[in-house]
């Protein structure tokens, strides 16, 4: 017999929006939609995909979003705020005793929200931790570690971690931090990475790649994805300047973010020859224009352990593809890198250590690099993935009293 209550999925980001987030929350709403009812409170209009709707699949209501530019930072905050607020109201509406709400950090405010309606109606709550606040926005340069709103925001997350039931997070570098505040105790925490969208196998370089065939550089590096104020444009635009004169170099680069227009500008000033713009690629071209580079970047700036991981990671394992990224050694993607030895790890802010890594892959000889890549992209499985967060959901539906338990 199934335990009684519906789950709540409460996200910004749902299909039809193509980021990474919509995609991982869609995955878990129609995995736990197999066993329960799941109702989705989605800021993203539109018409959702053919394989997401049917009996057996979430009940999608959109709730009104406005979304500002990312460079328009208050209109944006305003829009963000009138969302979870919204949010915060449809909970309270839908929400019943023995209900569990899961949400994600995106927008900043919305665990805040969901915490708050989901202790007020009785239910439980959950968090799939993506990026740890206010610790983004202080690595980022946004705000002082000891200024008046860092303060609050950290009191605000005590509350909320003391509110929730269960915290996800997706590197096992995040509980650290976690377990800093006062709320937070190890028994909430699950860990749970995220997992590759393409099969893991082994991709050749080919010279037909429609992405790399009118480039004449013999190795190409790859930068893909969102590039947002946790990472470092201009440590990439600095090595791609330090190995201007490598001809047999060149790198690719397609993206968005303010990391992205950050990278346009400095392009655009520059001039470099060893430096190309592609535009966003859609999904169905994604598999292509992995296996299109001999090696990817991940550039973060300084402090990004345990407050970021980046989900595209995988994806460029599942290719078979060696990284370098940019990062403390501590940090997940580090600490699998170096585990499995994937490729390189350099210091933040340092591009001479980024450009001497590239030099070294482009002379690399190492032919089982690309075997233990698919190797490790094998094991973030999406169905180990998926029945982790099924159990918990269970789990959480099953006992009222988890936060008390040690």
């Amino acid at each position: 017999m199934q335990p009684e209550g519906k789950i709540v999925v409460a996200s910004q980001h749902y299909p039809p929006d193509p980021s990474t987030t919509a995609a991982i929350m869609a995955e878990i709403a129609c995995r736990l939609a197999s066993e329960h009812e799941v109702v989705v409170l989605s800021g993203s209009p539109g018409a959702l995909p053919a394989s997401q709707t049917g009996a057996d699949k979430p009940h999608v209501v959109t709730i009104r979003n406005r979304m500002g530019g990312k460079a328009a930072l208050v209109r944006r905050g305003l829009s963000e705020l009138l969302f979870v607020l919204r949010i915060f109201v449809a909970l309270l509406r839908r929400l019943r005793r023995g209900d569990v709400v899961l949400t994600v950090t995106a927008p900043f405010m919305l665990p805040y929200a969901v915490a708050a309606a989901a202790r007020f109606k009785g239910a439980r709550s959950a968090l799939i931790m993506h990026d740890l606040f206010p610790d983004v926005l202080v690595m980022a340069g946004l705000l002082k570690p000891r200024a008046l709103v860092t303060g609050v925001m950290r009191a605000a997350n005590s509350l909320m971690f003391r509110a929730l039931d269960a915290v996800i997070t997706i590197g096992r570098d995040a509980e650290a931090p976690l377990l800093g505040y006062a709320g937070m105790t190890r028994n909430k925490i699950r860990f749970i990475p995220n997992w590759a969208t393409l099969v893991p196998a082994t991709r050749p370089v080919t010279s037909d790649n429609p992405f790399r065939k009118d480039l004449a550089a013999r190795f190409i590096v790859g930068l893909s994805g969102n590039l947002g104020f946790t990472h470092d444009p201009e440590i990439v635009f600095e090595a791609a300047r330090l190995l201007e004169n490598e001809a047999d170099i060149h790198f690719l680069l397609s993206g968005w973010g303010i990391g992205f227009e950050r990278l346009k500008q400095l392009q655009a000033d520059a001039n470099l020859p060893n430096v190309s713009f592609v535009g966003r690629v859609e999904d169905a071209e994604l598999e292509a224009f992995l296996t299109a580079a001999d090696l990817w970047i991940i550039p973060y700036r300084k402090d990004v352990a345990g407050v970021s991981v980046p989900s595209r990671f995988y994806n460029l394992l599942a290719v078979g593809r060696p990284v370098v990224l940019v990062s403390e050694p501590e940090a997940e993607a580090a600490l699998t890198v170096v585990e499995n030895g994937l490729g390189w790890v350099v210091t933040p802010g340092r591009a001479d250590q980024l450009a001497a890594a590239i030099r070294a892959a482009s002379k690399s000889c190492d032919g089982a690099l690309a075997e233990r890549a698919v190797k490790a992209a094998s094991k973030f499985d999406r169905s180990v993935a998926m029945n982790a967060y099924a159990a918990l959901i269970e789990e959480l539906m099953r006992n009222p009293s988890l936060r008390e338990q040690r």
